[in-house]
């Protein structure tokens, strides 16, 4: 606005400067800081950066000039003092044409501002939204359900803020999530919630990191799923502070004896073959996993009792030796009963480990193939539903071209047709839209689902088979203790002969354990490095001690000398006459006379 065009005004009787009536107007409270490091306006002081129209921009019109800003003295900028009338009239027309001037410096100066901002502006920045949680412990409290705590990270708008420290679960409130989830979104494939507890034992230092690391796999599903990680009730899970319940329950589509009857009907006509195939191939997964598993619980039960007779033979065995007068014999009936009874705990120990490895992967991949088949049920509700709503179109839109071609027509019926055409046509897109987003969805989550659980399985078998091996190396190397015990019944070397009359010289077998660090002595053949099969268990077992045999000549009578005998020496395998692997044995066998 220009207050040169006011020089009488009574409102403003200092002149052209509309803030000379203001009290202490040359005070220094609102000069320049003093650091300097705001530079000035580019605007000229009095100038609107408006034009001429300004007084149409809230405050900058409004009559009262006490409540206005002040934007000079803000900028930096200090009144000028009070003019004349005569300067005002030789200043005025030069002071127009600089804050014109200065205008469009300032408008040219800002304008590739404005024309990058808009630019940035056509080319939205859309973010990666992520969802991350990491188990950080578990607190058992005797049989009660234990307690999860974990750690949250996200960047997605609803949360409200990004981290989330020691957020604490009940399993029992996963468990309502999981179900939540699953009834909440068709076009996900939920994965199955741990169980809170393992065959290894509660209490143990294995059921402890495999119950959290099932947890933290379960987490790393549901958080990285695009679908799951947007649900409203993810944010409810992580930001309740006392417990967590459901805040929206919803059902399946189909319950109880209605979706039986459903199941009993051939599949609707389906548009995705990879879909379609799927089904059938999941519920043969989960029947055979869940036989699997019954059978692996069969051999649970089987082995722990074979443990428990094995024991008891072993201590009946042990009480032997005290009516046995052979000394000897009194000493390998002790010894045999210790080992006997040593086996009959590891084969418990090896039952444990079955159902550790095998029984609990086989279980709860059967629980999460059974949710995986139900959710393509509902897909198949789905398209029934869709079809159903097709129909449903078709006929009300005969029904209205019927009444269109009728002679008498009753605006009553007329417009009960037309609503219920529109009712018809809006369901049916409804459910077109969601089933073919269910359906988009489903083949990336049914291509996971596979590609994980292969994985996974795979995993289980590989472990189940590596615990199998050193349960039986474990049992192998117990009883090749006893060895010594039994050849020491007498001076012939006890039983170690087996009854054979027409024997060759007399000559000791190794009595060095066949399990060493470096493998089997069975195969002859060393073992990979890293294939997890090379841990040491003979550092835990009381192998029998290696007896150093002095060189003695081979009955030939060609001189050679025997190579000394060692625990789990590999090199020098054809050397050895003595070790006992797959070549020697069958030397052996050629070359005995029973």
């Amino acid at each position: 606005m220009d207050y040169s065009a006011l020089p009488h005004d009574p409102e403003h009787p200092g002149g052209a400067d509309p803030w000379a009536s203001s009290p202490q107007h040359n005070r220094t409270a609102f000069a320049q800081p003093p650091t300097g490091d705001i530079p000035p306006s580019p605007l000229p002081p009095q100038a609107s950066p408006y034009g001429q129209d300004s007084g149409q921009y809230g405050y900058m019109g409004e009559p009262d000039s006490h409540h206005r800003p002040g934007t000079a003295s803000e900028n930096g900028d200090h009144a000028p003092p009070p003019l004349s009338s005569a300067q005002e009239g030789q200043h005025s027309p030069q002071s127009v044409q600089q804050a014109s001037s200065q205008d469009q410096q300032g408008q040219q100066r800002h304008e590739p501002q404005r024309y990058h901002h808009g630019a940035r502006q056509q080319r939205p920045h859309h973010p990666q939204y992520k969802l991350s949680a990491k188990v950080t412990g578990l607190e058992r409290t005797g049989r009660k359900d234990p307690i999860l705590r974990f750690d949250v990270y996200t960047n997605l708008p609803k949360f409200r803020t990004t981290q989330f420290r020691d957020v604490r679960r009940l399993h029992s409130e996963f468990v309502k999530l999981g179900e939540h989830l699953i009834s909440a979104n068709p076009e996900a494939f939920v994965p199955a919630v741990p169980p809170p507890l393992t065959s290894a034992g509660v209490g143990t230092d294995e059921d402890e990191a495999r119950v959290k690391a099932s947890l933290q796999r379960w987490l790393n599903v549901v958080c990285s799923n695009e679908v799951l990680m947007r649900d409203e009730e993810m944010v409810f899970f992580v930001e309740s502070d006392f417990g967590y319940s459901p805040v929206v329950r919803r059902k399946q589509p189909a319950t109880g004896v209605r979706r039986k009857v459903i199941k009993q009907f051939a599949p609707p006509p389906d548009d995705t073959p990879e879909l379609a195939a799927a089904r059938p191939v999941v519920k043969a997964f989960y029947l055979g996993t869940m036989e699997t598993g019954q059978k692996v619980e069969k051999i649970v039960k089987s082995r722990r009792s074979l443990g428990l007779a094995e024991s008891d033979l072993g201590v009946k065995f042990a009480a032997m030796h005290v009516q046995e007068t052979h000394l000897g014999l009194s000493m390998a009936y002790r010894k045999l009963g210790k080992v006997i009874q040593a086996t009959g705990d590891f084969h418990a120990a090896q039952g444990t480990g079955e159902a550790t490895t095998l029984g609990d992967p086989l279980s709860y991949h059967s629980s999460d193939a059974f949710i995986v088949k139900e959710t393509l049920t509902n897909r198949h509700i789905l398209l029934r539903e869709l079809l159903q709503a097709q129909a449903a179109t078709r006929s009300k839109l005969s029904a209205a071209d019927r009444l269109k071609a009728s002679s008498s027509v009753k605006r009553d019926k007329v417009d009960e047709a037309i609503a219920a055409l529109d009712e018809a046509r809006s369901h049916e897109t409804y459910l077109m839209q969601k089933s073919q987003r269910v359906t988009t969805n489903l083949l990336q989550e049914q291509r996971k689902w596979f590609t994980r659980s292969a994985a996974e399985m795979r995993a289980a078998i590989r472990e189940y088979v590596v615990r199998q091996i050193e349960a039986e190396r474990r049992t192998l190397a117990t009883l090749e203790q006893v060895r010594p015990d039994i050849r020491a019944i007498d001076g012939s070397g006890g039983l170690s002969r087996l009854g054979r009359e027409a024997h060759p010289a007399q000559r000791r077998a190794s009595l060095a354990s066949s399990q060493g660090p470096k493998g089997d002595a069975w195969s002859g053949v060393p073992r990979r490095p890293g294939d997890g099969l090379n841990r040491s268990i003979s550092g835990s077992l009381a192998g029998a001690p290696v007896e150093e045999e002095d060189e003695e000549e081979d009955e030939t009578g060609t001189g050679r000398k025997r190579a000394a005998s060692k625990s789990g020496s590999v090199k020098g395998v054809e050397e050895d006459e003595d070790r006992i692997d797959a070549r020697n044995a069958a030397s052996r066998l050629a070359t005995t006379t029973f």
